[in-house]
């Protein structure tokens, strides 16, 4: 048994590099690393470094502070957009690149002293029908009648988001890319960053100088219904601390929900809620061992989950349950859970020990 019996989470950097590659290949353009809220719970800072090494030279967090700490360890050169945006006095020496939402935001830019070394960089964001963050229809064409505020800047992209790139036929896909285009054309000219992860399979005409990936990049599928395109990236798995035997008739865990229907064996793995393995999985979800199903028994607790182990006489203390990895991806635990993949990922405590397997 470990002297510290805390689960495994192994990540796969040469997977990530190798689902870029794979990215950049079919979007036929540049394509960024979405590495926010970090790196989907996969660590941004060895996420990042790989995928610098693999060529990418554009970057996506969500904070100030997220651009910091990934400037910090991909070092210079790559550009680092800041999709929440920051004030124009916050960016120090981190050189990194504002991601304008709103017209107080392109004003304070605008305005800006110009440092020696040239123009501020920003990325213009319009809103085309995600309606949460962007420059709104109104607000754009305001812009555009009047783009002086955006004279004193480097333009890097015009950005939009798309709201059901998952969902290939919904109309609001076609309707944005359409609205897009018509705002670009009124405003100053500069390269367009249309596509998400899911963007880029919708076909050519969501196509663009940059797309931005994100959940792709980390195993989770982009085409929903249809084969995972992408490489899997991650396992975890969970010590088993103790095994008990239970009789029948007698619960498990809290709330008495599990009740043994046949004498049972039932094993206690370090991990639970507090290390984002949802509660929500209480009786729905599935472990894994040597190739096949271990079914979750009752709740999921805070530090501890249990497990039906009694199809698996080879289950003992010291022996680990995988609880994502081969036959079940993020995806699979999610449709347990109830909700999406990127949830699982980010949710992903700090107590597990991490190992990062290098690209070659």
């Amino acid at each position: 048994m470990p002297t510290d019996p805390a689960g495994l989470l192994t990540v796969d950097l040469g997977a990530i590099a190798d689902n870029w590659r794979s990215l950049r290949a079919r979007h036929g353009a540049d394509v960024a690393g979405v590495v926010k809220a970090d790196a989907y719970g996969l660590g941004a800072a060895p996420v990042g470094r790989a995928l610098r090494d693999a060529g990418c030279r554009h970057f996506f967090v969500a904070h100030l502070a997220e651009g910091m700490a990934l400037r910090s360890a991909v070092g210079p050169g790559p550009m680092i957009a800041v999709l929440n945006g920051f004030r124009p006095e916050e960016d120090g020496d981190a050189d990194l690149t504002p991601v304008l939402n709103t017209p107080q935001d392109v004003a304070a830019w605008g305005a800006a002293e110009i440092p020696a070394q040239g123009p501020h960089d920003a990325i213009l964001h319009i809103d085309t029908g995600m309606n949460r963050l962007g420059l709104s229809a109104k607000e754009t064409a305001a812009l555009a009648e009047d783009p002086s505020p955006l004279r004193r800047l480097l333009l890097r992209f015009v950005m939009t988001h798309l709201a059901c790139a998952d969902d290939p036929w919904h109309r609001l896909n076609a309707a944005q890319a359409t609205r897009f285009a018509a705002a670009r054309r009124r405003l100053p000219e500069a390269p367009a960053s249309l596509a998400n992860s899911s963007g880029i399979f919708l076909g050519p005409g969501f196509a663009s100088d940059l797309a931005r990936p994100g959940c792709a990049l980390y195993g989770i599928n982009p085409t929903p219904g249809r084969p995972n395109p992408m490489q899997q990236v991650v396992t975890l798995e969970a010590p088993v601390l103790q095994v008990r035997d239970v009789p029948p008739g007698m619960p498990v865990g809290y709330g008495a929900s599990w009740v043994a229907y046949r004498p049972s064996r039932i094993a206690t793995v370090a991990a639970g809620y507090a290390d984002g393995y949802l509660r929500a999985l209480s009786g729905r979800a599935v472990a894994r061992h040597r190739g096949r199903d271990v079914p979750l028994a009752g709740r999921v607790s805070m530090d501890l989950t249990t497990f039906d182990v009694t199809d698996h006489p080879e289950i003992g203390i010291g022996s680990s349950i995988t609880l994502i990895g081969p036959g079940l991806t993020p995806d699979d635990l999610a449709a347990r859970a109830g909700t999406i993949g990127y949830e699982i990922l980010t949710s992903l405590g700090a107590r597990y020990r991490r190992a990062y397997l290098p690209a070659p």
